[in-house]
């Protein structure tokens, strides 16, 4: 364990964050987390419930004179997103997370840091832990698998919980209370395709995009950044058409929520064309290094000869992947009429992938707060992949939007306490991303709900890093708030 994470302020949240650092918790391989949290609540001696799908539930009883207020709900995921950068030597299900003081920040060495949502986890524990800080009834909900598809929520029994408050601890941005998200809906196509013996007069290429900056496919989203899936094939649908390039193995991202930094393929052409087909990679290397200088300064593209490989996929399957992967819309689609500044549709196309002997995967996630517009691309993706003669195309994990209530009491007093405590009134917001209130609020419809968080940047990639005083800050103002809630 990195010692300087323990000597940071708040100590009593950051040793709890390093704790998580050390436990391996990509989505879906969450137990180790599960298990802490656990043994956490037996060593305070504090109730606790672990439902069917892993969810854990921790009880606390308020502070004296403060029994008679509303409960609250402390609310975080245990999961956490795997990446890495292509380097890195790392083993997501086995290896903790390298974390690292840098300045004003905490980040890792190469990886994801795990801030999403460890931090929040890390700020509820501490209040669990706490025995001086006055508080109402307190519950902590511990979701699983928020990262893929939220299953921890969706499948959370609407008659556990008995607070009346849900402070979710999921946001990104200190000095915001958010009110609303973003609804969500995964799309899944695959195609079948058959293996074809490759040609002696034939040539192969390691066809390479790395150096993208990819990030959180709601968050980031409004950056415009590079989509490697998507620019692999803007180039591939050009090097069919005009060289005859027969595509092999090829993989583009591995997560559905993150923007894909990297894409890898191996192709094959006819040796008179070898040198022409050098020229294109070089020629656009150059177009999407002058396309993206500004949000992808790393970004490569480059080819290397390699061995003829086994086979290449038949020509049909291939035209039509390609030319459905180009025309697959990708990025915001609308901005919010309501809210300046908010996206309000878009989408994410996260994987393009052989995925064995026979199938080839796409993956994208559609997010909108809008239902009706989350159902019209959802139906483009239908169209066109319908039109592409794809062998399977179906849709699932959806899940609603949170909608904002600006007359909210919590909201109220956060915004009062923000302002008496710090100064300044703290941006009320919504975000382009799927938080689970909008799962949670619809079990229990009659809770009164928000979201904070500390800044977190660069969620889901590499480069995510967690800012230090933002921690310290939040910490200061979730004591504040505790004190403030009022009676039932």
């Amino acid at each position: 364990m990195n010692q300087e994470l323990l000597n940071l302020e708040p100590k009593q949240v950051w040793k709890f964050f390093a704790d998580l650092t050390q436990i391996p918790r990509p989505s879906k391989k969450e137990r180790g987390a599960v298990e802490y949290v656990i043994q956490f609540a037996r060593d305070r001696g504090l109730e606790y419930i672990v439902d069917e799908v892993g969810n854990v539930i921790i009880r606390k009883p308020a502070t004296p004179g403060m029994e008679d207020r509303k409960g609250v709900i402390l609310q975080g995921h245990l999961d956490m997103v795997p990446q890495k950068n292509s380097d890195k030597e790392f083993d997501f299900e086995k290896d903790p997370i390298q974390a690292y003081v840098d300045g004003e920040w905490v980040t890792a060495d190469g990886t994801t840091l795990g801030a999403d949502n460890g931090i929040g986890v890390a700020l509820a524990l501490a209040l669990l832990d706490s025995k001086d800080i006055p508080h109402p009834p307190l519950e902590a909900l511990f979701t699983i698998d928020e990262e893929t598809g939220m299953t921890g929520a969706v499948n959370l029994k609407p008659d556990v919980l008995k607070g009346d408050i849900l402070i979710n601890l999921d946001s990104e941005e200190e000095g915001e209370i958010y009110v609303g998200c973003a609804g969500g809906l995964n799309a899944n196509i695959q195609f079948r395709y058959e293996r074809l013996g490759v040609s002696d007069e034939a040539v192969a290429y390691q066809l390479s995009l790395t150096g993208l900056k990819g990030g959180h496919s709601g968050i980031d989203i409004i950056l415009y950044r590079a989509n490697a899936a998507k620019l692999l094939f803007r180039f591939l649908y050009f090097a069919q058409k005009e060289l005859g390039v027969q595509l092999s193995d090829f993989a583009a991202g591995n997560m559905r929520n993150a923007i894909p930094r990297e894409a890898h393929a191996t192709v094959v052409i006819l040796k008179d064309k070898a040198k022409d087909f050098e020229k294109a990679v070089a020629q656009y290397n150059q177009i999407f290094q002058s396309e993206y200088k500004e949000t992808d300064p790393d970004l490569s593209f480059e080819a290397q000869p390699t061995d003829l490989p086994e086979f290449v996929i038949d020509p049909i399957t291939q035209d039509n992947l390609i030319k459905a992967v180009q025309g697959t819309p990708n990025g915001v689609i609308r901005m919010s009429q309501a809210m300046e500044g908010l996206v309000e549709t878009s989408t994410n196309l996260s994987v393009v992938r052989l995925a064995d002997e026979k199938i080839i995967d796409v993956q994208a996630l559609i997010r909108s707060s809008v239902e009706t517009a989350k159902k019209d691309v959802a139906d483009m993706f239908e169209a066109i992949y319908k039109l592409a003669n794809a062998y399977k195309i179906w849709f699932d994990s959806d899940y609603p939007g949170w909608k904002p209530n600006m007359d909210s009491a919590i909201l109220k007093i956060m915004k009062e306490v923000y302002k008496n405590k710090f100064g300044k009134e703290p941006k009320v917001m919504a975000i382009h991303a799927g938080l689970e209130t909008g799962i949670l609020g619809a079990k229990y419809p009659n809770w009164d709900m928000v979201s904070i968080g500390p800044t977190i940047k660069y969620p889901h990639s590499p480069d995510e890093k967690v800012h230090i005083g933002s921690v310290q800050k939040v910490w200061d103002f979730l004591q504040e708030v505790l004190k403030n809630i009022p009676e039932k």
